[in-house]
């Protein structure tokens, strides 16, 4: 059985993408944001971390390594033709599903009011450990109860109100990394676009040999479970109607 596939949906003017860190968004989901941006829709992300306890060498402050991922976010969402982000600034490594994070995400939506969200999945997949990263599955599971019921409920954090901020309804989520996926998005012509954008994080994956081909392999193998047909690429997700 084939899996759904992505085609240009009028209901989608604007979309909201929420990860947990820099470089999330272009690993999970970068050729879907470039095709979104291709398609007229108007992408805004969310990042729930600056990156601060971020994987890298080097002997830079947390401070310091906050605000060079931060320039890279910026300058990998650039690539891919998105230029507003919000940085949450929470703590990386020490995410957790707390009111405040669902409140501050809830802002966001409220700001952005966007028709999709696309955020990390809150399940952790066995066969991905690097893809569930305690900070992923919480930022996945804030933003989904920001999603519903939080950014819709007129009295859940009524301080949103009193800011201006009116309840609003988010028609579809899609879940990254979701071991559950019935979507696929083909990225064959916008895979070098995130190749492009990951290569902006340059204190995450530098130089590293290899990243283009077994990205291409992970892209390819996911078109071929979907059956899309020759040598295409695809990303994932699972669709969750909210709307």
């Amino acid at each position: 059985m084939k899996t759904p596939r992505y085609h240009r949906d009028p209901r989608f003017a604007r979309a909201l993408v929420v990860m947990a860190h820099p470089d999330d968004v272009d690993f999970g989901a970068g050729g879907t944001v470039a095709r979104l941006v291709r398609d007229g829709v108007n992408v805004a992300y969310c990042l729930v971390t600056s990156g601060d306890a971020g994987g890298d060498s080097s002997r830079a402050t947390p401070e310091e390594r906050a605000v060079t991922r931060e320039a890279e976010q910026r300058a990998a969402a650039a690539a891919l033709g998105v230029s507003d982000l919000t940085f949450l600034r929470w703590s990386d490594g020490r995410v957790e599903v707390t009111l405040e994070l669902r409140a501050a995400l809830a802002r966001v939506i409220r700001t952005q009011r966007p028709d999709l969200v696309i955020c990390q999945s809150p399940e952790r997949n066995y066969d991905r450990i690097y893809a569930s990263h305690p900070d992923h599955l919480a930022a996945g599971e804030a933003t989904l109860r920001a999603v519903y019921p939080d950014a819709r409920n007129p009295h859940a954090f009524p301080e949103l109100l009193a800011e201006g901020l009116a309840p609003h309804v988010v028609r579809e989520v899609w879940l990254s990394t979701s071991v559950g996926a019935n979507l696929v998005v083909d990225i064959t012509r916008t895979f070098d676009d995130k190749i492009a954008a990951l290569r902006c994080h340059a204190s995450q994956v530098g130089d590293r040999r290899g990243l283009r081909k077994t990205l291409r392999a992970g892209a390819r193998a996911t078109a071929a479970r979907a059956r899309l047909g020759g040598q295409r690429l695809a990303e994932s997700f699972r669709v969750i109607t909210t709307g």
